[in-house]
């Protein structure tokens, strides 16, 4: 299954409401696996981004669709980008030539 690496930003809905923001990560890991996927790491971070999530998703179109509806919830504001582990980068590679 495609690997997404998805960094957040806390939106002022979210700041003001951070007391709520392991229920949020709670939530969003059931939305993941409702889309048949995984959350295989979520992490708050200090810096330019508040959270990053390591997530497995079906394809690119349901990672999208999870973005949007977690993103439309008013909380967080997110990147996705999409991971490529070991082997399939060695596979890309070949491909390449």
């Amino acid at each position: 299954m495609p690997t997404y690496v998805t960094l957040g930003n806390f939106t002022d809905q979210g700041i003001r409401n951070y007391s709520d923001t392991t229920k949020r990560a709670k939530a969003f890991q059931e939305l993941v696996d409702e889309m048949g996927g995984e959350v295989k790491n979520l992490v708050w971070t200090m810096g330019i981004y508040d959270v990053v999530a390591i997530i497995e998703l079906p394809d690119d179109e349901t990672a999208t669709a999870a973005a949007l509806k977690i993103s439309s919830l008013g909380n967080v504001r997110t990147t996705t980008l999409r991971g490529f582990d070991m082997a399939e980068i060695d596979s890309i590679i070949k491909q390449a030539g």
